[in-house]
């Protein structure tokens, strides 16, 4: 008979072998690659080089080492200035104006007069931004500017080191979203001249530029010789020479390379080699500490189960799932806790404070509101909805895609021990997608991630004049709209934090989610590194690496 967890085990015990093997080797050949930075890109292939298109952790990483945008998140979630040294709102909220620096050059360009690069202005920022607006160009960016902007003159070079954004009503975030890799600026002439193929043709004012790609087996960058930024002591940056990425598509195959010495940096690790490399703390084991170094972060992502909450939908007709209290119910009956020690080997923070994550702006961190888990209380809430120990509820199902099999499952099983019948349906990913953008998903696995380093990103999914997505809940209630637009126009960073959490108590209460655990990042590096940095958006920083031979 065939038996999944003998299989399961015995794969762990071959690849445990094959780790201490690797270990036991680990320092016995020497790099020839000595002051080039080297990782892998595992699983979706990196689909573009054109920053338009940056909609994929990929994409967003190799953006952010070719280009710059006019601000940046540092890793404390503070914006700071990059392309733009400096900027102001005006007082009625509808004008943002940035002052550029003057010293800043597009790389190496054949288009350009004589091949060398070209000064950036204003006007550089105006095409970037209009570029991405541009149906031609259908970038999945266009999101930041639509029904914002001003039909007319939405983008302003008022001369070549200063430029407007107009909007149609104050959007108090927009800096923050200007963060964003989407928002990269790029030189019109090869932008123009390569089209679709810009994408292979890439061309800014970041600390790395394209050298080669060969898709599917490696992309090399160079350093960027004459790039604008300079570290503390006045020493340019970057401090490597390249770049170079593989596409070994196994997490485990980017593992054991790392092992070999043959990769600097790994993010995050296959789920197979969670229990034989970190503790159920999320620390490193003994073994370990010496070969490899471990950074773990907080990483600006929720986990939940999502419920369908408009009850004009026909699918919640009869669901006991329309009524708040079962929801409630629903969310004291987890253990979070558990999750996140057993399934996810200590790395996460289990969600007892809402939607908005850990480390965000915003969130409670006074645990005032959120659940914890407490199935006698759950009990009791079925009671007073009419479900006395779950009677008279029918099987509910929860969709989920597979690689989250395993935590809906225990979910289920809780939910089972409080009298409420959960089935787990396996959907994948692009499908049920579609079924929560459609409304068709009732009970549903998924997660949300921070675009860019305000709350604002987690409460728009709850924002009832809005479709899905973001809003695949549906949830829409006037108090919390009204918070929304207050928020918005608000110009006191404290009062708007205020708003933030005052929304996140009323959705938490009214429960249209099931939050599970607040995520952490795992980013795995070689002895021989320093000076890695990475956002809470798990957008990483080259520039600053230096590497030990």
């Amino acid at each position: 008979m065939y038996c999944r967890k003998s299989f399961y085990c015995l794969k762990l015990m071959c690849s445990l072998l094959l780790v201490v093997s690797i270990l036991s080797s680990c320092g016995s050949t020497k790099s020839d690659e000595a002051d080039v930075f080297r990782f892998n890109m595992s699983g979706k292939a990196l689909e573009s080089l054109d920053p338009a298109f940056a909609k994929d952790q990929y994409t967003m990483w190799s953006a952010h080492m070719i280009y710059n945008t006019l601000v940046e998140s540092d890793e404390h979630l503070h914006l700071v200035p990059s392309l733009a040294k400096s900027w102001e709102v005006s007082k009625d909220g509808l004008v943002h104006t940035f002052h550029l620096r003057s010293n800043v050059y597009f790389q190496d360009n054949p288009l350009f007069t004589d091949g060398a690069g070209r000064k950036m202005t204003a006007q550089d920022v105006v095409y970037s931004f209009e570029r991405i607006i541009n149906p031609k160009t259908a970038s999945p960016g266009a999101w930041i500017f639509n029904d914002r902007v001003t039909e007319e003159y939405p983008f302003v070079a008022v001369d070549d080191t200063t430029f407007q954004i107009r909007l149609n009503k104050p959007f108090r975030p927009l800096p923050e979203i200007l963060s964003m890799p989407y928002c990269s600026i790029v030189p019109r002439e090869v932008a123009e001249k390569w089209g679709k193929d810009f994408r292979t043709h890439p061309c800014g004012t970041g600390p790395f530029k394209y050298h080669t790609w060969s898709e599917g087996t490696v992309l090399v960058l160079h350093k960027n010789e004459n790039y604008w930024q300079k570290d503390e002591q006045g020493i340019q940056l970057p401090y490597v020479d390249a770049v170079k990425v593989s596409f070994a598509n196994s997490k485990a195959t980017e593992f054991f390379l790392f092992l070999q010495g043959k990769l600097d940096f790994v993010n995050e690790l296959d789920g197979s080699f969670k229990d034989l490399v970190l503790t159920k703390k999320g620390a490193l084991k003994k073994e370990f500490t010496d070969k490899i170094n471990l950074n773990k972060k907080t990483y600006l992502n929720t986990e939940y189960l999502g419920f369908l909450t408009d009850t004009t939908n026909k699918l919640l007709k009869n669901s006991p799932l329309k009524n708040v209290l079962v929801r409630q119910a629903m969310n004291y009956a987890i253990d979070r806790k558990k999750i996140v020690t057993y399934f996810r080997n200590g790395i996460g923070v289990p969600a007892n404070s809402g939607f908005i994550p850990q480390g965000m702006p915003g969130y409670d961190s006074t645990n005032s509101y959120g659940y914890y888990y407490n199935p006698q209380k759950a009990t009791a809430l079925l009671a007073e909805a009419g479900y006395p120990n779950g009677e008279g509820i029918s099987t509910i199902k929860v969709l989920t895609p597979d690689i989250y099999a395993d935590i809906v499952n225990f979910v289920a099983n809780q939910l089972n021990d409080v009298g409420i019948p959960v089935q787990v349906e396996i959907m994948q990913s692009n499908i049920l997608r579609q079924q929560m953008s459609k409304s068709e998903a009732v009970f549903f696995r998924a997660q949300w991630i921070a675009d860019y380093p305000d709350a604002e990103t987690y409460l728009v999914f709850f924002n009832g004049n809005l479709p899905a997505p973001p809003n695949y809940t549906r949830f829409n209630n006037a108090r919390f709209n009204l918070w929304y637009d207050e928020a918005m126009l608000s110009r006191n960073d404290s009062l708007r934090w205020d708003l933030y959490r005052k929304m996140d108590s009323l959705v938490t209460r009214s429960a249209p989610v099931m939050p599970l655990f607040y995520d952490e990042m795992t980013h795995f590096t070689s002895k021989r590194v320093s000076g890695f940095k990475s956002t809470p958006m798990n957008l990483i920083d080259v520039k600053y690496v230096k590497l030990k031979n």
